[in-house]
């Protein structure tokens, strides 16, 4: 069937695995014979409030499926939360509270939505069907899995081994995530590589119970800005999902070149051939580096903030970048007379009062790496002072994106 080699192509980019193999086709296959959907399940602990280009590989491949008339569902681990993941984890995950899950599950899908679509999905919470299992209800359940099997996991052993404590709460993890998989009956379940024996665990519970086993979609873990390390918010490599479209480009033009493919395929909402051709086109010389990562970094804007605003970001980088020109448009700051100190301000303060930087220290340190610019001269002495009338109509800079024009209450 043509429809089955579509969706194929379309389901299969940019994925890392997809097992068993000719599963899912398989499955496709048999669903639009009978005019069903798939049901496809992509779960998430609400561990973390902020989401980054990271966290939303899984969530575009689920739009996709949306797109395609599958139902989608977004699995909010409520329950198995409190619990932690232990994958790629050399020590226990701290157990959140209750209070902590809900407000971090709240803004998780609010962020979600910026991927999704909210009037075609299928929301659930995991707390639904593992809060009320009695202890007979989970023996029942712990049945179906070995020691010996747990412990082929990478983390168990390497913990193991290293004589790490492993508490019994995490080897019920795997069991309770595979138990999510029963209760929704789902035919897909996509996560990310480092989710590889959890999803697998659920084909397990399935079939066990008497259920046809789930097909697993495996996606690459997006490495950060640096060009080495999984991109993650306390690295610094990250791009922010609600990140301003000015950041947001800008943090993508620093891309390590290597990276551009990757970053087509899994961060934009490119069709796969139209991102393959991007891509052929710089391998062969004709599309410089440079352009391929305006068009990647407008593409990206565009996903999360609109045309519109990826043309301004563009045009702004432009303007500060290759034309080495101020922005027109820049935020404000009042300097007002009771932030004096005899009649001047140090810069480092109005820097920190202006928002540039979180405390006076930041931009102090900021100024002795050579990163605050004034009127786009290089500041050099931590220490420097003006007056009202030196700062009227001034611009201040932090790094290359940052700005902020001073306006002053005196005459």
């Amino acid at each position: 069937m043509r429809e089955v080699e579509r969706q194929m192509r379309l389901l299969a980019s940019g994925t890392d695995e997809m097992l068993p193999r000719g599963g899912l086709e398989e499955k496709l296959r048999r669903c639009l014979q009978e005019g069903r959907p798939l049901r496809v399940k992509f779960g998430v602990d609400p561990t973390r409030p902020d989401l980054h280009l990271g966290h939303a590989v899984p969530l575009r491949k689920l739009r996709q499926f949306q797109d395609l008339g599958h139902q989608v569902i977004l699995l909010i681990g409520d329950f198995t939360a409190r619990v932690g993941d232990p994958s790629a984890r050399d020590v226990t995950r701290p157990q959140l509270s209750r209070e902590e899950v809900e407000e971090n599950a709240r803004t998780y899908t609010e962020q979600a939505f910026r991927i999704l679509d909210p009037g075609n999905i299928t929301i659930e919470y995991n707390s639904r069907w593992l809060a009320p299992l009695t202890f007979e209800d989970l023996l029942g359940l712990t049945s179906h899995f070995t020691v010996a099997r747990l412990l082929e996991r990478d983390d168990f052993q390497r913990r193991y081994r290293n004589n790490v404590p492993i508490c019994l709460h995490e080897f019920l993890y795997p069991v309770m995530q595979a138990y999510d998989s029963v209760a929704l009956e789902a035919d897909v379940e996509i996560g990310g590589t480092d989710q590889k024996f959890n999803l697998l665990a659920g084909r397990e519970l399935q079939r066990a119970l008497g259920q046809e086993p789930q097909c697993v979609m495996t996606l690459p873990i997006l490495v950060g800005l640096d060009g080495s390390m999984k991109m993650s918010k306390s690295l610094g490599n990250h791009v922010g999902l609600t990140d301003p479209p000015d950041e947001m480009f800008g943090k993508l033009m620093s891309l390590p070149d290597e990276l551009m493919p990757e970053y087509l395929r899994l961060t934009t909402g490119l069709e796969p051939d139209a991102a393959e051709a991007w891509i052929r086109d710089w391998e062969e010389g004709s599309l410089h580096p440079a352009e391929l990562k305006r068009r990647l970094a407008g593409s990206v804007v565009e996903l999360y903030w609109g045309k519109e605003a990826s043309d301004a970001a563009r045009e702004r980088f432009d303007l500060v970048f290759r034309e080495r020109r101020q922005p027109h448009e820049m935020p404000t700051f009042p300097l007002r007379e009771d932030m004096l100190l005899d009649g001047r301000i140090m810069l480092a303060r109005l820097a920190a009062l202006a928002g540039l930087y979180p405390s006076v220290s930041e931009a102090r340190r900021s100024i002795r790496q050579g990163g605050m610019r004034l009127n786009g001269e290089k500041v050099e002495d931590e220490d420097a002072e003006f007056s009202p009338e030196e700062l009227r109509g001034a611009v201040l800079q932090k790094g290359k994106r940052a700005f902020v024009r001073i306006e002053t209450e005196t005459a």
